[in-house]
């Protein structure tokens, strides 16, 4: 079940917003809502668990649980809460009557059990999710019920079971939270968890977990905030999402109590292992970390709550996670260039970054970005950026104009990074026998045969690129390209010829050169240093 649009009408501090996520091409599985603090991420969960009431147990939506004018914005006026789920209706919003039990499910960031309490078993239903908080801002206690629900599975597996096995019982219901913690925390075994026993609360005492940590086995009070809210949201997914498998998952704050790593990593575990295949998460964060996750993975939006005045109507639309704009509320663009105060940072394509910094260039910095056109947008929009962007099918005077209008900006000589990293004379330095003459006429061979289709494609990939948008740079004569591609002189041709997608490395393959070591050599070294003297 996915959401594809949502609608708010005088509801918290919304007079009209709508999240609109209908131009996506597949729903997405994660969407992530970021902003500062009070911008209104969480009244959207307030939102969803508004509709979870009505439909798990039939209070009204407008006023849940008697809080009488505790969501409408306007107490003289209607609010109206309106989802379009394409699974229960595509183009109309589904109304509250008409939402399943176990259409949403949600926990809000007040969940955090920083000590077991609870002496006796307690009674009450999945589906209708009886042990939810009364409101969304109360605390949220389910995480001792998972233990219950947990060790009930267990106990009836061994007194309803015809064949009992210890060791198929531990793989079923420890290994697959274990398997987790692995891949949240690393296979460092001073850090690694393991949870290697769970009792509930029986004869007057609370429950009794326990995990080995290193060489060490600690009870679950014992742990750090984070450690314990990482074990809250697994074991919450775990024992509950069989009923929950057809849902819209929503959870705020995930990232609670966690360093950065531990936010990328965990996001990633939740999103991709634990919520099931056909759900959608949503969650609120301002956490670099997660961040980063969405901005990576094609299966999630961001929506950014920032600098909006929701007393105005507005429509908020998946941001472009290309753009280093989204990292904003987690990390200040003044506050990356205070940290490295003493470097220059410069934007680059893709995730050549990671190599352009093996160079060491003093005072250099790469971070990469999605493509030439976000180089150029992001140098554009703030100077205080440096920009290195592929060559592609730009013409000499073009590259000089652009470098005299946006004098941060840097452009290189030949195609792509590729084509630096594939060079003979790079290649040569690497070994020593290198047939330089072969592998240049292997160049010019596989040049001739693609060579019509290149040109031919010349004028739609330009009409693509950002940076000849502007008028006073574009050049209309493309002429020297075309000439280039005739020319049987190899640095003529080669400085347009695609080494990335249109060279077939095949001649070349058997040396199992890799991308580090093809970066290393001085020739490929003074070649980049040389676009910033």
């Amino acid at each position: 079940m996915h959401i594809t649009h949502l609608q708010l009408i005088n509801f918290k501090r919304f007079t009209d917003l709508t999240i609109d996520l209908s131009k996506l091409a597949t729903p997405p599985k994660l969407v992530l809502l970021i902003g500062a603090n009070g911008s209104g991420k969480s009244s959207v969960f307030d939102a969803f668990e508004s509709l979870s009431n009505f439909s798990k147990d039939g209070h009204s939506w407008t006023n849940t649980r008697d809080d009488s004018g505790y969501y409408q914005k306007d107490t003289s006026k209607e609010l109206y809460i309106r989802p379009i789920i394409p699974e229960l209706d595509p183009s109309q919003p589904s109304t509250p009557g008409n939402i399943p039990r176990t259409a949403f499910y949600g926990r809000s960031s007040l969940r955090q059990i920083p000590k077991l309490e609870k002496k006796r078993m307690s009674n009450f239903s999945l589906e209708s999710d009886s042990d939810r908080p009364l409101r969304y801002i109360e605390r949220d206690n389910r995480f001792e019920n998972d233990i219950e629900i947990l060790t009930q599975k267990i106990l009836e597996e061994v007194f309803t079971g015809s064949d009992f096995d210890a060791k198929k019982l531990k793989e079923r219901y420890l290994e697959p939270i274990n398997q987790s913690l692995f891949r949240i925390f690393g296979g460092l075994d001073a850090s690694l968890l393991e949870l290697v026993s769970l009792k509930p609360p029986l004869g007057g005492n609370v429950a009794d977990v326990r995990f080995k940590k290193g060489i060490s086995e600690i009870h679950y009070d014992l742990l750090s905030s984070g450690e314990k809210e990482v074990i809250n949201i697994l074991l919450n997914l775990f024992v509950r999402r069989d009923t929950y498998n057809d849902t819209i998952y929503f959870i705020d704050e995930l990232d609670l109590h966690l360093n950065t790593k531990l936010q990328y990593a965990l996001l990633k575990e939740i999103t991709e292992n634990w919520i099931p295949k056909n759900c959608q998460l949503w969650t609120a964060s301002h956490s670099f970390g997660f961040i980063e996750y969405a901005r990576e993975t094609d299966h999630s939006a961001v929506i950014d709550f920032d600098s909006f005045d929701f007393d105005e109507k507005h429509v908020l639309l998946p941001e472009s996670k290309n753009s280093l704009d989204i990292f904003d509320v987690a990390v200040p663009k003044d506050t990356i260039f205070n940290l490295f105060h003493n470097k220059d940072i410069i934007l680059c394509e893709n995730q050549n970054d990671q190599f352009y910094n093996l160079l060491n260039l003093e005072n250099k910095l790469f971070v990469g970005v999605a493509d030439k056109n976000q180089v150029f947008i992001q140098v554009k929009r703030d100077k205080k950026f440096m920009g290195l962007m592929d060559r592609d099918f730009l013409v000499d005077q073009e590259i000089t104009k652009a470098k005299r209008k946006y004098p941060n900006l840097r452009i290189l000589e030949y195609y792509c990074f590729e084509n630096y990293l594939y060079h003979p004379n790079n290649i040569n330095e690497l070994i020593s026998d290198f047939d330089t003459e072969a592998y240049q006429q292997e160049i010019f061979k596989q040049k001739e045969d693609k060579k019509l289709k290149i040109v031919l494609e010349i004028k739609t990939v330009r009409n693509s690129y950002a940076i000849l948008k502007e008028s006073d740079i574009r050049d209309k004569n493309v002429d020297t390209i075309v000439e280039s591609f005739s020319s049987q002189e190899f640095e003529t041709y080669y400085r347009f010829f695609d080494m990335k997608a249109k060279f077939n490395k095949e001649f070349i393959a058997s040396h199992n050169l890799s991308v580090k070591e093809l970066v290393s050599t001085n020739w490929f070294r003074n070649r980049v240093k040389q676009l910033f003297s």
